[in-house]
């Protein structure tokens, strides 16, 4: 993921994690811990986004994630504060791939206060464009794109869907 991040965005990418050994995950990536620890994925956003600004976000643990749909999502922060792509999730968008802009920092801030650690929690406070799922489909089933790896089962079938035929 980091390469796709570069090619992306034409930068190094940030992990943000809380795990101490995180910084040896990917020896030469910068790791930051969370702005405000114990807020879960809402509060890597934040971090994010209190780092650099504007703020592509990509969940560790997803693979296969393209570079245009992240150019996409990024660009997308020309007209919205937060860009985030439609898909068959039970949100029915995908939070952790998305682009982030500052203005989503004080709104962020405002729902960790609230006690909602939700990754949409502040959505309805800032100019939210999503991407629809038929432009998503442009990139690839959704149900791969957004394929989350956190298991042994989860490993397995990612390699499988790595290998051609």
């Amino acid at each position: 993921m980091t390469e796709v991040l570069r090619e992306a965005t034409g930068s190094d990418p940030i992990l943000v994690a809380n795990a101490p050994e995180a910084a040896s995950w990917l020896p030469g990536l910068r790791c930051v811990a969370d702005v405000v620890p114990g807020s879960g994925s809402l509060g890597g956003i934040l971090t994010a986004v209190e780092m650099v600004g504007a703020a592509l976000c990509v969940a560790w643990d997803m693979p296969f994630v393209p570079p245009g749909l992240l150019r996409e999502l990024a660009g997308g922060l020309a007209g919205a504060d937060a860009v985030l792509p439609e898909s068959d999730s039970r949100r029915g968008l995908e939070p952790l791939c998305a682009a982030y802009g500052p203005a989503c920092g004080p709104a962020i801030r405002a729902a960790l206060a609230r006690g909602d650690q939700r990754a949409i929690a502040f959505h309805a406070t800032v100019r939210l464009h999503r991407v629809p799922r038929e432009r998503v489909l442009q990139y690839g089933d959704p149900g791969v794109l957004f394929f989350n790896v956190n298991t042994p089962r989860d490993h397995a079938h990612a390699e499988s869907l790595c290998r051609p035929g």
